[in-house]
């Protein structure tokens, strides 16, 4: 008797905490305030960047949970046909293991089109009263709630139903457009707990001994005097001044910049902190940014002893002096450099070079000549921000045909003040024999036409490989509107490939992809595909007109898709013996190894440099 009543204690205990646990958080009717959270451009946004609508969606996500999984489809066909009756959807994940890239890879890999946004911390789950995934929730115009539940009772975690026989969300929203109470606004949720990190004491670390060396491992290659970051964090003193911001931007995982799917690759110039680092740095940070013994910090990097990263060069060339309005979208810039190249010449290293870094935001450079004009074809480096200079690996090199001159394509930003820049360039010549030339491929689609607001346009191109290769690395190029972009390799074999994926593109940080020296090789007859999506929406925070169609075009309002492939070809053996002092092949090298910037290779007087800038200026590549 004693042990019955003991057991029906304990249901009812049990029955009051699950009451109890429902009703925490907002009842149905209730007004929701400002909601914050962060896309996936690593921006904090709230539901007011969304323009009016007349319902707002919301589902909790993760990428681990089987029924978000089975449900995305569902979603993505509900969301399509809602979008034009003025109803706003987004998917929010919660997870604290899921980072903004990992999340913006879930997106990519099912073709979701509606926006994916980080909420940090659960502050989003808590305020709508959310606890598992896929739980939704749909709010009225006025951000009331009126329906908080599962998506239909077709998927559960013990089976499958053939078909839905309750489709709550769906009645919820036609409910909701039709100015109707919702029957049904609260209903069970067959899903995922969603487990929000609750606040914990800190472990106590030290700059000196904890702390700089992670930095000195991520950071300090950017992060020091003379860098390429805005700002030093070499010492203490620089380190804890910016403490709040280092702990954020080390939790939401967007320094150091690294824009790819870990899933994919390996590639060697990966950057990101282990968990355990990361950890180390945010607790410093909570438990108050100590110093610790300052002699065991770690030795402050040495200056470079040149500022040329691809080693002393053999060859400098100089652009003329550029102007530069104080204000305003500064179109393209382009200059050909004073040398004419009379022999093919072999490079194994180029840097771009403005004597004022922070004008040029990213420059790229081609080869140029009267028998080809300019094209894509010809585009050997450029200089993007978080990128690197073209340094090959051993025996590896790039060909400059005879005959040609370099053609540089330059984007400069307004400072607020009028400003003159100077660009330069370095190469450096092989010392070692070189056996491989390396060849890039362009995987391009120029008669794109972008719909005004589409939220996740496609654009595709592929080319197919005519000899066997070695993959040397990968490169992505759009403007303001590209949202992401993927490479698969279909091999001749049936089997597909993901070599790359870049979920969260971003035009502030276009870096390079390499995979380790001869690692990646593809047959002859594989087809590379490179798929990119755009967001011409209005909650894209750097579109500059979601009320226009926007086709290719060379400047940043208009578009690109750019997929770059580098590569050698796998069975090749040049045994080519380069001049050091002019990067021609020794057998073939003539008397003098150029020409004045006004003579052709024939020594004859002519307007060639003006004729070569007249293709340039006319190309349509960025």
């Amino acid at each position: 008797m004693h042990s019955r009543n003991a057991i029906l204690a304990l249901v009812i205990v049990l029955a009051s905490a699950t009451v109890a646990s429902s009703q925490d958080g907002p009842k149905i009717g209730d007004s929701i305030g400002k909601l914050k959270f962060t896309d996936i451009r690593s921006l904090p946004r709230t539901l007011d960047d969304f323009d009016k609508k007349q319902a707002y969606v919301l589902v909790f996500t993760n990428t681990s949970c089987p029924l978000v999984k089975r449900y995305l489809p569902s979603l993505q066909a509900m969301e399509k046909e809602f979008r034009g009756k003025g109803v706003q959807f987004v998917a929010v994940n919660s997870a604290e293991e899921d980072s903004i890239v990992t999340m913006a890879t879930q997106a990519v890999q099912h073709e979701m089109e509606f926006p994916f946004v980080k909420d940090f911390g659960g502050s989003c789950a808590r305020a709508l009263g959310v606890r598992r995934t896929p739980e939704v929730v749909v709010l009225d115009a006025e951000r009331r709630l009126r329906y908080r539940g599962r998506i239909d009772d077709q998927y559960r975690l013990g089976g499958v139903r053939k078909e839905v026989t309750s489709h709550d969300l769906l009645n919820a929203l036609e409910a909701v457009l039709a100015g109707r109470k919702v029957e049904k606004s609260e209903t069970e949720v067959d899903g995922c707990p969603i487990t929000l990190v609750k606040e914990r004491k800190p472990r106590e670390f030290t700059f000196a001994e904890h702390v700089a060396p992670i930095l000195q491992k991520h950071c300090w290659e950017c992060h020091q005097s003379g860098g390429s970051a805005p700002f030093a964090l070499t010492s203490y003193k620089q380190a804890s001044a910016r403490a709040e911001s280092l702990a954020e931007v080390v939790r939401e995982q967007r320094m150091p910049p690294w824009f790819a799917s870990h899933e994919f690759g390996p590639f060697v110039n990966r950057r990101g902190l282990s968990d355990e680092e990361r950890t180390t740095v945010i607790d410093w940070v909570r438990s108050g940014a100590a110093q610790g013994d300052a002699k065991k910090t770690p030795a402050t990097p040495k200056a470079p002893e040149s500022k040329w990263l691809i080693g002393a060069p053999d060859l400098v060339l100089h652009s003329d002096e550029i102007k530069l309005p104080a204000k305003g979208d500064i179109p393209y810039q382009y200059a050909i450099l004073p040398h004419v190249f009379i022999e093919d010449t072999w490079i194994q290293g180029a840097q771009i070079m403005p004597d004022q870094p922070g004008l040029l935001h990213h420059g790229n450079m081609g080869y140029a000549n009267l028998a080809e004009g300019f094209n894509e074809s010809n585009f050997i480096t450029g200089q993007v921000p978080g990128g690197e200079p073209m340094s090959l690996d051993v025996g590896v090199a790039y060909r400059i045909p005879k005959g040609s001159v370099l053609a540089l394509q330059l984007h400069f930003v307004a400072t607020g003040k009028p400003e003159k820049c100077k660009v330069s360039v370095g190469l450096r010549y092989p010392r070692e024999v070189v056996q491989n030339r390396l060849h890039n491929m362009q995987l391009t689609d120029r008669k794109f036409a972008i719909p005004p607001g589409a939220p996740a346009h496609k654009v595709a191109a592929s080319r197919a490989l005519d000899r066997d290769v070695l993959g040397v690395g990968l490169f992505s190029h759009m403007h303001l509107r590209g949202k992401d972009m993927t490479f698969t390799a279909h091999l001749p074999n049936g089997k597909a490939d993901t070599l790359l994926i870049i979920p969260n593109y971003n035009f502030s940080w276009q870096l390079p992809y390499r995979w380790e020296p001869g690692k990646m090789r593809l047959p002859k007859g594989t087809r590379l595909e490179c798929v990119a999506h755009f967001d011409n929406s209005a909650f894209n925070p750097y579109n500059p007109n979601p009320l226009a169609t926007v086709r290719n075009g060379p400047q940043t309002h208009h578009e690109m898709m750019f997929g770059f492939f580098f590569y050698t070809n796998a069975v090749e053996q040049l045994g080519i013996n380069v001049d050091v002092k002019t990067g021609a092949e020794r057998k073939n090298r003539k008397n003098g190894s150029s020409f004045s910037a006004r003579t052709t290779p024939r020594g004859r007087k002519t307007n060639t440099l003006n004729m070569i800038t007249r293709d340039v200026t006319q190309a349509p590549t960025d």
